[in-house]
């Protein structure tokens, strides 16, 4: 048995990381409530709240080293 735990113990413990780890992820779930729903027109660039704020469209250019 995986480090020397009996069976019952070994599946408790299993039964109750599982338990805690979705009891978790649905206390997060309902938290911060997202928006589920697909618009069926693709927002503007700046539209969406989830972009950062303090990027501008002139530093999105990739930089490369010169050597």
């Amino acid at each position: 048995m995986p480090a020397g735990v009996p069976w019952p113990t070994y599946l408790k413990a299993v039964a109750g990381s599982m338990l805690a780890m979705f009891a978790g992820a649905e206390v997060v779930h309902r938290y911060y409530r997202p928006d589920l729903s697909i618009p069926e027109i693709p927002p503007k660039p700046g539209e969406l709240k989830t972009e950062l704020l303090g990027l501008k469209e002139g530093s999105s250019k990739v930089q490369t080293s010169q050597q």
